[in-house]
């Protein structure tokens, strides 16, 4: 009796809130359409695209603060490499040009120093002492020129290439926060400054990538906004039960879009490659919950005829509220579980969506009760507005009860074999970020694979070998250093290194009593140390105490996990060519930090997937209250994960920083469909019948909603899937197929688990 009245005073409180909400529709429909204007004018005029590297790395992270300290003390590998075809590099109006060049770009606020082969220079030893003269000068002839750039190799060559032509022009940007605030305008600045004196470049660089990162971000949101409305728009022709329902799902998807965005916008957050996708995920989330709710209440309409419509949005609300809510809170743990990343894009992520979540979630039952409380129809004899005649979803149902009663014990040995197999492949699924995956075809990509295909490099990463009792000038310091130089020459993977030992072998040729053996310490370390004075900041040879000694070397845009072959080369040749006891060495630039990308992702995998998988069993078993049922229900929930990792495995696709977070994500969707069918399983315990027949019952009653809510995140997903960017392109088709397999074993796995050991 006790509790047949606190379920009496729960529906006169739902039933009261349902009538408080029709009679202010009118102002609930005002508020919502002003805060809508609100937040659409702060998005359009505040919305913004951050891709820089800040956001992936939070600031007290040893390797980010070491990075910008690098950048305070040795200057920013924020530099633009420019190539201009020319016809023979060596004219003197090519030059000269150049020299123009320098002069506007150098008059920039923002830019440190350029370089290009109208800057260099190279050293001279005469009257005791070492000067520096320019490496190219009119007075001496093309042989002579070329016999002079073939003793400093590996400074040249990133000057102009082997067949003179094309020249190299090198723009380093000063090392402050506002550079990547501003660089899309310093990106177009320096365009049309190049623009003034060269038709014809191919440039790249730090700089322009994240340009391009930013660009095409902006562009494929708004695209993938677009295509999601009309994809679910013409997906609900099919699946709602009447064209009526048509506007109170779309208005469910718009308004807490629309509001989170301005939300975003207020709070000074900038959309990323990973945040762009919130939209049109919760485009989906927010369609889904709007057909099951609809499926309920019309479902209600056509069996209880005679309830007035404040009874039947009452009772559709009831039976609706429980899954939903059990739903988005799984989803809302998959999701936040992304806020234990080690990595800002993420927390970002995993935050908004969850707010954006909880915005879904409560204006979608308002929406629905207003837009109900304006209908009048007549349930029975109501229809899609597409409908597919050959298609009939009652006999699909009736089809899929009769199979898994038949063959339960066959459809769970070989789905539990799929299970272990796909456990094993969790291990064989490779972690690794591909730089060029992150970005679209496109000029800015063209331009990268021509720059690399003649300098060999785009980037360029900073050694810094530090003596921790002397200085690194004297004679035995210098033999070490060359050492470590000729190893790092031999390895593919970078190009170029210079340091003061390329200057030394170049003075070594030209005046070999310079180095000799008989020469004194002294005059050595005063000879050296003229070398570093020699007024280029392009290349830093030393620190200002002469205790630290630089290798600047260049490396292609690589993967990270070639990156760690590369870092791990490096350490390797500096402890066999140093003792490191007395001397240390800093590998400083943004491939550095870009390499541990893939011990974040690691990281985020273990975290966020175990904390979404504790929180969410919690939840299950908090909503089902029956341990044995609910570890039945979680095992088919595995499934889509453990054939997500089969199918990585095999074609060969890793985990990188888009598809790091689909683990959590994907273990709180598919989930959703096991809460609607678990719940009306459970449901009908207070029917007498065993679990095959109230299973059967339970899929009948749900299963169109099954498909539906299916339907429209997989054509979400698939939304993604056509993204250029080939990074997000993966994440979109594995999603999508993530979320068909979750289907798969409601409709087979689960039935046949409960069928079969339930009771």
């Amino acid at each position: 009796m006790a509790t047949r009245g606190r379920r009496n005073d729960m529906m006169n409180k739902l039933q009261n809130t349902i009538t408080f909400i029709i009679k202010f529709r009118i102002a609930i429909i005002a508020i919502l359409a002003i805060l809508m204007g609100l937040s659409g004018y702060q998005t359009l005029n505040k919305l913004n695209v951050d891709n820089s590297l800040s956001i992936w790395f939070l600031e007290d992270n040893p390797n980010y603060r070491a990075y910008i300290n690098y950048q305070e003390e040795f200057g920013s590998d924020e530099i633009f490499v420019t190539m201009f075809p020319v016809e023979n590099a060596l004219e003197e109006t090519q030059i000269n040009r150049l020299k123009d060049l320098h002069a506007s770009i150098d008059s920039l606020w923002y830019v440190k120093t350029s370089f290009s082969l109208a800057k260099a220079k190279y050293p001279i030893y005469a009257n005791d002492k070492i000067n520096f003269d320019e490496l190219y000068t009119s007075k001496r002839s093309e042989r002579g020129l070329k016999n002079l750039f073939s003793k400093l190799p590996n400074i040249t060559e990133q000057l102009v290439t082997e067949d003179y032509k094309n020249l190299f022009f090198y723009i380093q940007l000063k090392p402050t926060p506002t550079i990547e605030i501003k660089r899309e305008v310093i990106a177009s600045e320096i365009r049309t400054v190049i623009e003034n004196y060269y038709e014809d470049y191919y440039i790249t660089g730090a700089p322009v990538l994240n340009e391009a990162y930013s660009k095409g971000i902006y562009k494929e949101s708004t695209v993938f906004g677009v295509l999601t409305v009309l994809i679910i728009t013409i997906m609900l022709l099919f699946l709602l039960p009447s064209k009526r329902y048509l506007i109170v799902s779309l208005l469910s998807v718009a308004v807490p879009i629309v509001l989170l965005l301005g939300i975003i916008t207020s709070l000074g957050f900038a959309l990323n490659m990973i945040s762009m996708l919130i939209p049109t995920i919760l485009m989906v989330y927010s369609v889904s919950d709007a057909v099951h709710i609809i499926n309920i209440y019309h479902k209600e309409g056509i069996t209880n005829s005679e309830l007035s419509k404040i009874e039947l949005l009452t009772s559709a609300i009831k039976k609706s509220f429980t899954p939903c809510f059990y739903t988005t809170l799984t989803t809302f743990v998959g999701y936040f579980a992304l806020y234990i990343s080690p990595l800002p894009a993420f927390k970002n992520m995993g935050v908004f969506t969850c707010i954006g979540l909880v915005l879904s979630f409560l204006l979608v039952y308002v929406v629905t009760i207003i837009g109900f409380s304006f209908m009048t129809m007549n349930f029975k004899v109501s229809k899609p507005i597409l409908n597919l005649k050959a298609y009939s979803q009652s006999k699909t149902i009736d089809w899929l009860n009769a199979f898994t009663s038949r063959y339960k014990n066959s459809i769970i040995v070989v789905s539990t074999l799929i299970l272990v197999y796909g456990l094993y492949s969790v291990f064989n699924v490779k972690i690794d970020t591909n730089s060029l995956d992150l970005l679209a075809e496109g000029k800015a990509k063209d331009d990268l694979r021509w720059v690399e295909s003649k300098l060999n490099s785009s980037s360029r990463l900073q050694l810094n070998i530090t003596s921790k009792h002397s200085n690194m000038l004297e004679r035995d310091v210098l033999k070490q250093l060359e050492q470590f130089q000729n190893k790092l020459n031999t390895n593919q993977l970078m190009t170029s290194p210079v340091s003061v030992v390329n200057v030394k072998s170049f003075l070594e040729q030209r005046s070999p009593i310079l180095f000799q053996s008989n020469v004194s310490k002294e005059k050595i370390t005063t000879t050296i140390s003229e070398i570093s004075d020699n007024g280029d900041e392009f290349f830093k040879l030393f620190s200002d105490d002469f205790k630290t000694a630089g290798i600047t070397l260049g490396v292609k845009e690589l993967k990270t996990s070639e990156l760690e072959e590369v870092l791990s080369a490096i350490e390797t040749d500096f402890k066999s060519s140093f003792n490191t006891e007395d001397y240390e060495l800093k590998i400083n630039g943004f491939s550095v930090v870009f390499s541990q990308l893939n011990n974040f992702i690691l990281e985020t995998q273990f975290k966020s997937f175990f904390a979404a998988f504790f929180v969410a069993f919690l939840c299950l078993w908090v909503f089902i209250k029956n341990f044995k049922t609910t570890v039945l229900v979680l095992i088919p929930n595995i499934m889509p994960l453990a054939i997500l990792a089969i199918f990585m495995s095999l074609l060969d696709i890793p985990l990188d920083v888009s598809t790091a977070m689909i683990t959590p994500i994907m273990l709180g969707i598919a989930m959703d469909d096991t809460i609607h069918l678990v719940y009306k399983y459970r449901k009908s315990k207070t029917v007498v019948g065993s679990p095959e027949t109230r299973m059967d019952n339970a899929m009948r009653y749900t299963g169109s909603a099954l498909f539906s809510t299916t339907i429209a995140l997989v054509g979400g997903f698939l939304i993604i899937s056509t993204s250029a960017v080939p990074s997000v392109r993966d994440f979109g088709l594995l999603c999508a197929v993530t979320v068909a397999i979750a289907l798969i074993t409601d409709i087979f796995y689960l039935p046949a688990l409960l069928k079969r050991f339930d009771s």
